[in-house]
């Protein structure tokens, strides 16, 4: 059993959050993960590197991004309610923190290409964006599904001079556009680094995009006590592959807050799934009882994954976070909901943590608690979807 004071520290040697993690990839690939974690520990330990990244987030990214109060809100749901405004980082989302960090990494190691997948397309989005700052090239692999659903940051990772590749395998989601990316890696590793956008994959990946997303939370802690005059009861963030739940939670593991992350209901690894190998790591899946993996279905694009970040696994097994799940019907009423009172539209993942919040406020969540939400993104891309939705539903 691990303690609660080793949580969200650096993983073992060989990349495990207890049983969680590692490096399943092919022998291709193993010399790129081990240069890719010798090249951030350097980078990390690096003060001129870690200068020129905080000055890149405070003066392209917009840091720190501020915590916004609702009041309509709190008063009708009977609590004290804020939100971590990562809408309001350059490109919509709290993507480009991790994606900053990635491709000056990747300018490191003397890569001139970046590849990645993406969901939402808010990850794409924020490639495409530093490979334009760092004058890289740029693939993004999107599945089709995602493609039609998202058809506006299809255009602007285009527009930004990404070359957008449609998968068309499988599911035609987040989980087939991440295979058809990693077998670009294993083709073009000389020249290329891939800039995974979650936390997820093999070793030393999820570890890094933690490190990178922790900026969220450590900001929010600090606002949080300026703000409340210390912590908050409750911190929540929507979950997929977990990249704004585990920068945030990174602020608040060693509080007295409950961390609550809050997947899809139709593709909730933290509820329904079980252990496994996919993508490069171990972690929790939905799988049939051959152990194949079930497809996701959500109304959003970014949590439509079947899966879950090794270390979210970790944090669930030692009882540190608590996992819950929403509805596209929840989602889609907290969506408007926020709209209405706060004047603030929000992406459909983090209305997934919003949606908790409500059904939960003055049951789940005594009356009066103070709730942080991790705002991950701004509703934009998903207007004409929860157009469509809300007219098929009138």
């Amino acid at each position: 059993m691990i303690a609660l004071g080793e949580l969200m520290r650096e993983p073992s040697p060989s990349g495990r959050f207890g049983e969680y993690g590692g490096r399943f990839v092919p022998e291709s690939l193993v010399p790129a993960c081990e240069e890719l974690d010798k090249a951030f520990h350097e980078a990390w330990g690096d003060p001129p590197f870690r200068e020129e990244l905080d000055f890149l987030l405070r003066t392209y990214s917009g840091r720190p991004t501020p915590v916004t109060e609702c009041r309509r809100l709190s008063e009708m749901l009977d609590i004290r309610l804020l939100l971590k405004r990562e809408d309001l980082n350059h490109t919509g989302s709290h993507k480009l923190n991790n994606v900053i960090g990635q491709a000056l990494l990747a300018r490191r190691m003397g890569k001139s290409r970046l590849v990645a997948e993406t969901g939402a397309g808010q990850h794409g989005v924020a490639t495409a964006t530093a490979a334009a700052l760092f004058g890289m090239e740029c693939a993004v692999y999107m599945g089709a599904v995602d493609v039609e659903r998202q058809a506006l940051n299809v255009f602007r990772m285009k527009l930004l001079g990404a070359t957008v590749h449609t998968v068309e395998s499988g599911s035609r989601t987040l989980k087939d556009a991440i295979n058809e990316a990693l077998r670009e890696w294993v083709g073009t590793v000389e020249t290329t680094h891939y800039c995974i956008g979650s936390v997820m994959g093999p070793h030393p990946y999820p570890f890094v995009v933690r490190e990178l997303q922790r900026v969220v939370g450590d900001e929010a802690r600090g606002q949080c006590r300026e703000i409340l005059k210390g912590d908050p009861d409750v911190v929540v963030a929507c979950v997929g592959g977990g990249s704004n739940a585990a920068g945030t939670f990174a602020g608040f593991v060693d509080s007295g807050a409950r961390l609550i992350g809050v997947e899809a209901a139709g593709g909730a690894a933290m509820g329904h799934g079980i252990p496994g190998v996919v993508h490069g790591m171990r972690s929790k899946f939905i799988q049939d009882e051959a152990g194949q993996i079930l497809e996701a279905h959500s109304i959003s694009a970014g949590l439509d994954y079947p899966g879950v970040g090794p270390e979210h696994a970790q944090l669930g097994d030692a009882g540190r976070a608590e996992y819950f799940e929403a509805s596209d019907d929840e989602v889609l009423a907290a969506f408007k909901l926020l709209a209405e009172t706060e004047g603030i539209i929000p992406a459909l993942e983090p209305a997934h943590g919003l949606a908790w919040i409500v059904r939960e406020a003055g049951r789940g969540i005594p009356r009066g608690s103070a709730v942080l939400l991790t705002m991950s993104g701004r509703g934009d891309k998903d207007v004409a979807l929860v157009m469509e939705k809300m007219g098929e539903n009138s």
